[in-house]
């Protein structure tokens, strides 16, 4: 049985933009079983999102095919900042700030990556070990500083001015790929496009200090946009994060669920571990019948499960019909936060009132004329229930811990209602 290539794959989904050596990585994974690779996160936030998650799900592909991913947490390059995709000096955080976030991120990566064949490490444990007068002598002398000017990321910030300490971030990152490469046996760093100078810096030092007979290789992944020429990741909240408490699992089914046509197909080969032919398949399906979205369904499940896992997606899936059905009596109070986090929502006390007071009050209805017309012709639903009688009383301790009321105008036009007290 021919081995599985995992570079052919790659080239499929259209998930490699940057190599530094095709040729010798191909050559490479046809002789070796054993090959290292590893990708960098900087603890900048406590959450990664759904546009960091693109170059780990490459990482995820080669720990599939058996091959060992070694994930980077930055406790030493996020204390400095990446000025890559910046007009500006990062805002530096605190050491306290740095730690809790590394914690984080090691979580989310740990659920996404298991335990099996799989490293997590922090360059703060070699970098932090640095003097000033090792940095210099050992690293510094072998960086050119009209090549270090002429990197696009830097290059890019010269006309607004660019910190000492970020210019020499390449420097950092350099030293991570030196250090992986020396001591973890790594031979390859992942990363968006924007990392190319950085890992062709990496890959330099790695040839200077061990010979340009050292094995070391480079690959980035293309810029991810979506068919409207916009960047991909963002939804009308902002950011997409793999944190459900930041982004819950019903927001992050969503997401996916709601994605263009002419992206969805892209988006299965880049974030689903789904097979060529099921992918060709689903995109049959786009073409032939696009108002089935199955394909969409299909990227929403996937994702949702491998960032949320199969209770997530469950979850997010009954929200889902719930609201789709209109049995939002069955959800509990914080499925409600979940799937109304975005919808219009009111105040109001928790006195018991007249549906026609209720609905007027709560400027659900203009006027009163209108809310006895609408409740008289069946449009009006309280907690899931149609109401048809104008002398109905709205109790709102009656039904989710006396925290909410949702009354649905029509098929789909929801409004929460959140009850103070």
């Amino acid at each position: 049985m021919a081995k599985f290539d995992i570079l052919e794959d790659l080239k499929w989904r259209g998930a490699i933009n940057q190599e530094t050596d095709a040729d010798g990585l191909r050559e490479y994974l046809k002789d070796h079983d054993d090959l290292a690779l590893y990708c960098g996160t900087d603890p900048t936030g406590d959450s990664l999102h759904i546009g960091h998650l693109i170059p780990f799900m490459i990482l995820k592909r080669f720990q599939m095919a058996g091959y060992h991913p070694v994930i980077l947490i930055g406790g030493g390059t996020g204390a400095i900042g990446d000025p890559s995709g910046r007009k500006t000096e990062r805002v530096l955080q605190t050491a306290e700030q740095v730690k809790k976030n590394e914690e984080k991120l090691t979580d989310q990566m740990k659920k996404l990556f298991g335990t099996e064949n799989f490293e997590i490490v922090n360059n703060a444990d070699w970098l932090g070990k640095l003097n000033m007068i090792d940095f210099l002598r050992d690293y510094g002398k072998f960086f050119q500083v009209n090549n270090m000017l002429n990197k696009d990321v830097v290059a890019s910030r010269l006309e607004n001015g660019i910190s000492f300490t970020e210019f020499t971030y390449q420097i950092l990152q350099a030293i991570d790929f030196y250090h992986l490469n020396k001591d973890h046996g790594v031979q390859l760093q992942i990363g968006g496009s924007d990392q190319w100078g950085n890992i062709t810096a990496g890959i330099d030092l790695i040839h200077k200090l061990e010979g340009q007979e050292q094995k070391a290789f480079g690959l980035t992944i293309p810029l991810m946009l979506k068919a409207d020429g916009t960047k991909f990741g963002k939804s009308a909240g902002g950011a997409v994060w793999l944190d459900p408490e930041k982004t819950s699992p019903y927001e992050f089914y969503q997401f996916w669920l709601n994605q263009d046509d002419r992206d969805v197909i892209k988006y299965l080969k880049y974030f689903t571990f789904l097979s060529r032919e099921e992918i060709e398949d689903l995109a049959e399906k786009v073409e032939k019948e696009p108002w089935k979205r199955e394909a969409q369904r299909r990227l929403a499940e996937e994702v949702t499960k491998f960032v949320h896992g199969q209770e997530g997606l469950e979850e997010a899936q009954f929200i889902t019909q719930a609201l789709f059905k209109g049995n939002v009596k069955d959800l509990t109070v914080d499925q409600i936060e979940q799937g109304f986090k975005n919808a219009p929502s009111v105040e109001a006390t928790a006195e018991a009132k007249n549906i026609v007071d209720f609905l007027v009050e709560t400027k659900i209805e203009p006027s009163k004329r209108q809310a006895r017309e609408d409740v008289s012709n069946g449009a009006i639903y309280v907690n899931g229930e149609r109401q048809k009688d104008t002398d109905f009383i709205v109790e709102p301790d009656s039904a989710f811990d006396g925290k909410f009321v949702i009354i649905r105008k029509g098929k789909k036009k929801y409004t929460l209602v959140r009850i103070k007290r």
